[in-house]
């Protein structure tokens, strides 16, 4: 056989196999040649193995698979429960705002004048607001409300209820009494803005407020005796004060300030605080009985009789006076 000839391998008994480098024949059941030490491999389906050239590299261990702890889970549960929060207020807040945003501001209408439940009625306990829709009205504290707008008054209630369903600038009916005299008047109402307007006028005038010189307090409505009105009786006079200085005593009981009835602590309060400072007012009071003046006598020991130095007689107290005091404001 000459060199250009290509042998070709004869094919081996069934027990045998034929080296694919030497061509050698050997047993089936060897793993590598006799002759060339190449690893062998069986054409009838025996041992095979992959022709690699490398070292043995061993196969790589599974991975376990990992598992999730009780703590893990929580985290995530609260995690999920923020987002979803997170998610449904900011579905919710738009629409919250477009509702605040969307409502009409309540501008109810007002009076300027404060109320109060008594046993015999509806009491307007001071005109409030100077210049206000009472005020241009003519009504001052002490006024019984019998009815508004045409509707009859006997409870605190019904009058706020009233003014709940009054539009600011309408004109209603007013009817009330003073001192049992009945009288009607046309009160037109303002809005709150208004009367918040009003107030900042007052309060920032550039007079300032007055001053009379007493504990208001102290000051307390009651009826004057032998008249069919009520008055307000002074407590503590403070010294050398406008009231002190004029000769305004503990215990008098204004009825008129500067010609205008006083009827309630809260309207004479009011009527000091819008009076100019430094200006002279009539203040007209009813001053009770005096206690008759001391005779000197020294009193009576523990172990004495208690006998009386002399009779009293009805001429030894003085009967009520009405007084007419000007008195000369001061300013806070």
């Amino acid at each position: 056989m000459s060199d250009s000839e290509v042998s070709t391998p004869v094919a081996a008994p069934a027990n045998q196999t034929i080296c694919s480098n030497c061509h050698s024949t050997m047993p089936s059941e060897l793993r590598f040649c006799r002759n060339c030490g190449f690893r062998l491999t069986s054409e009838l389906g025996g041992y095979t193995a992959t022709d690699v050239s490398g070292p043995y590299t061993p196969p790589a261990p599974a991975k376990r698979k990992r598992r999730i702890s009780g703590m893990s889970w929580i985290f995530i549960g609260l995690l999920a429960f923020f987002v979803l929060a997170a998610g449904f207020t900011a579905l919710v807040a738009p629409l919250r705002n477009s509702t605040i945003v969307n409502r009409t501001p309540v501008n109810r209408a007002v009076v300027g004048a404060g109320f109060d439940q008594t046993d015999d009625g509806v009491l307007l306990e001071s005109v409030t607001l100077p210049n206000g829709p009472a005020d241009k009205a003519g009504l001052i504290g002490g006024d019984m409300i019998l009815s508004f707008n045409g509707q009859k008054i006997e409870k605190h209630d019904q009058l706020t209820d009233l003014l709940t369903k009054t539009q600011p600038g309408q004109t209603v009916d007013v009817e009330y009494s003073r001192d049992g005299e009945k009288k009607v008047t046309k009160l037109t109402t303002i809005s709150q803005d208004e009367e918040r307007k009003l107030t900042r006028e007052f309060e920032r005038r550039p007079e300032g407020r007055a001053q009379f010189g007493y504990e208001d307090g102290d000051a307390e409505r009651v009826a004057v005796p032998g008249m069919n009105i009520h008055g307000v009786k002074l407590g503590t006079i403070l010294r050398s004060r406008p009231a002190d200085l004029a000769g305004i005593k503990e215990g008098d009981i204004v009825i008129e300030f500067d010609g205008l009835p006083i009827r309630t602590s809260e309207e004479f309060l009011m009527r000091v605080r819008r009076a100019q400072p430094y200006s002279t007012v009539k203040l007209t009071v009813v001053r009770g009985p005096a206690p008759p003046e001391d005779d000197g006598d020294e009193p009576p020991k523990h172990d004495e009789p208690v006998t009386p130095s002399k009779e009293l007689k009805p001429g030894d107290f003085k009967p009520f006076q009405k007084l007419e005091i000007p008195v000369k404001l001061g300013k806070q």
